[in-house]
């Protein structure tokens, strides 16, 4: 035995497989290279509702919302010391997570607001208007 994992062709590798747990899978996924955000979110009306963990964080300066193609990714930074009588204590690192929009939803719409180290972004999702159309069928 050599000491090396021998994998299946076509099986996927353990990192991909605790990635999918760490990011939600399927709904969302994590940014390579940052730490994820622990978020919650709603569905109801007329408005989609994400609310993030983000405490410590200034997001005047050190968060960055966007919204590409129906994915909504909240990137932030987050720096800390913390200096006590003989010990100091350095906190910092990129935080991310993206999640897929709801179908309908109008991210350039979206709000975001920050309070007690939450940040909640709403996005508007209007109702479809499902109508019944009767198809009237013609003899050739």
């Amino acid at each position: 035995m050599s000491g090396m994992v021998e994998r299946l062709p076509g099986w996927p590798t353990l990192p991909d497989l605790f990635g999918w747990v760490e990011s939600g899978f399927p709904g969302g996924h994590m940014v390579p290279g940052a730490h994820g955000i622990r978020i919650e979110e709603l569905l109801a009306d007329e408005k989609y509702v994400l609310r993030a963990e983000l405490p410590g964080i200034d997001p005047s300066k050190d968060v960055e919302i966007t919204v590409t193609e129906g994915v909504l990714t909240l990137r932030a930074e987050r720096s800390e010391e913390t200096t006590q009588k003989h010990r100091t204590e350095f906190r910092y690192g990129v935080l991310a997570r993206s999640v897929r929009l709801p179908a309908g939803a109008k991210g350039d719409e979206a709000i975001a607001e920050y309070k007690d180290g939450v940040l909640t972004i709403t996005v508007p999702v209007p109702e479809a208007k499902a109508g019944t159309r009767t198809i009237p069928v013609r003899h050739g």
